[in-house]
């Protein structure tokens, strides 16, 4: 074992032997079990960290006192491996700020509206279409690399890459409205994201808990930009009614500035309000997977009735496709956003029993609309759609593969196989980054899609 996994047994034991009802033998026999947990994980190919954390936690199921260890100290422990005392405490000081969230708000609201000023060069419509992912996004990752400081290489890499994402979003001349203009318009908020994520974790991103917090982060943000979303639909139909009585027509004021600057702004406060209020929207998750994993196992069930029921299997409507996709990709995030909410050391139940059905049930969907577009593919040839599609579900059908293998591995109680799940779903997120790149960068000239 290390000199650094020792210090972290050593202060194990010290807190032990604070107790003044544990005898010295008791605590020794605790430290051999927990010795003995900690080789069997590092055998099993977990890192010395992961393997003290999970076998803190598995001798806390065994003995309360350890528990009480455990529960108090493995994220503080985990973080303190991973992040530092002191860069944790510096980022929940600079998190919990109001008026600095406010203030980037504001400069998100005005990235989100200038471009809409006049219409030079296609501004206000087709390229702001275009680059609306990094236009929507600039104020969130400015936020996030001013309160967590992850350094000048890390700061300008990020920024450059909004930089670059941009112009390659707007180097081609593309068609209005035509499938590499769309896609362009559907993918570059993806790669955005990503960069967010890179914000976010900042050197962490290279480690599996930093990319898991990174999807915590992501799940805590949409629910907020949710609830955000409401309640400023609610307020926008309330001035609706309230301007109308008056006679004064409102829809220039509320689509063009109200609307635009309040999606700008609210997505630097979700920002704000995933950290500040963190121990409130971090309950959420495991009542939000419960809810919809078996909502999605029983929608891919009746999916699957209906394609078989149609005695066309072969020739499916596109429209069709494109719906199992777009709920293959809801499938594949619910997974990882579940998997935020279990500890290694949980007993098997009946919830992962009903994400291996969830899963195998995305796998035969995949399956399914892979044939489809191979077969699409040898009548009619490739085209720019058809691979945009084909190689999105090639990604999905490896991570539902071997994300069903791994769970299936979970349900057997094997030791670190939560983990390696983890490791397994949060290592394709560069791989949905390289795929975007491929789309945006590659497919249109590959395929003679841009204006001469």
């Amino acid at each position: 074992m290390t000199d650094a996994l020792d210090t972290q047994i050593d202060l194990w034991r010290a807190h032990m032997e604070r107790r003044a009802t544990v005898t010295t033998t008791d605590v020794d026999e605790l430290e051999d079990h927990l010795r003995g947990h900690i080789e069997s994980l590092t055998a099993a190919g977990l890192s010395d960290d992961e393997a003290f954390l999970v076998a803190m936690k598995r001798l806390g199921s065994q003995d309360d006192i350890a528990h009480e260890f455990a529960r108090e100290n493995s994220k503080r422990l985990w973080k303190q491996l991973v992040l530092g005392a002191s860069e944790d405490e510096a980022r929940g000081a600079r998190a919990s700020g109001w008026l600095p969230a406010v203030l980037f708000a504001v400069a998100g609201a005005a990235l989100v509206r200038l471009p809409l000023f006049g219409d030079i060069n296609g501004w206000a419509g087709e390229s702001y279409a275009r680059a609306a992912g990094v236009i929507g996004l600039a104020a969130v990752v400015a936020y996030l690399l001013w309160r967590n400081a992850p350094g000048r290489t890390l700061t300008a890499a990020v920024a450059g890459g909004m930089a670059a994402l941009a112009a390659l979003a707007l180097m081609y001349p593309l068609r209005a409205g035509g499938d590499a203009f769309i896609s362009t318009m559907l993918h570059v908020p993806v790669a955005a994201w990503l960069l967010v994520g890179l914000a976010y974790a900042g050197d962490r991103w290279r480690t599996t808990e930093g990319r898991m917090d990174f999807v915590r982060f992501t799940g805590e943000w949409v629910i907020y930009m949710t609830l955000l979303a409401l309640g400023g639909g609610v307020l926008m139909g309330i001035s609706a009614l309230v301007a109308s009585a008056a006679g004064v027509d409102p829809a220039t004021v509320l689509t063009e500035w109200i609307l635009p600057c309040g999606v700008g702004g609210a997505a630097v406060i979700a920002t704000w309000l995933v950290e500040a209020k963190r121990s409130v929207i971090e309950n959420m998750a495991p009542v939000l997977a419960r809810v919809f994993t078996p909502l999605f196992t029983l929608t891919f069930g009746v999916l699957l009735v209906v394609v078989l029921a149609s005695g066309n299997i072969l020739n499916l409507d596109r429209n069709l496709l494109a719906v199992c996709n777009a709920i293959l990709v809801l499938a594949a995030g619910l997974v990882l956003y579940s998997l935020t909410a279990r500890s290694d050391d949980a007993r098997t139940g009946w919830f992962d029993w009903l994400q291996v059905a969830l899963v195998t049930g995305a796998l035969a969907l995949d399956l399914l609309a892979l044939v489809n577009i191979v077969t699409r593919i040898g009548d009619g040839g490739w085209t720019f759609n058809r691979t945009v599609v084909l190689g999105a579900n090639l990604i999905l059908l490896a991570n539902l593969a071997v994300s069903a293998w791994l769970l299936i591995r979970v349900t057997r109680d094997e030791g670190g196989a939560v983990l390696r799940l983890e490791r397994w779903q949060t290592a394709l997120l560069p791989v949905y980054g390289v795929w975007v790149l491929v789309v945006i960068v590659v497919l249109p000239p590959a395929f003679s899609l841009l204006k001469t």
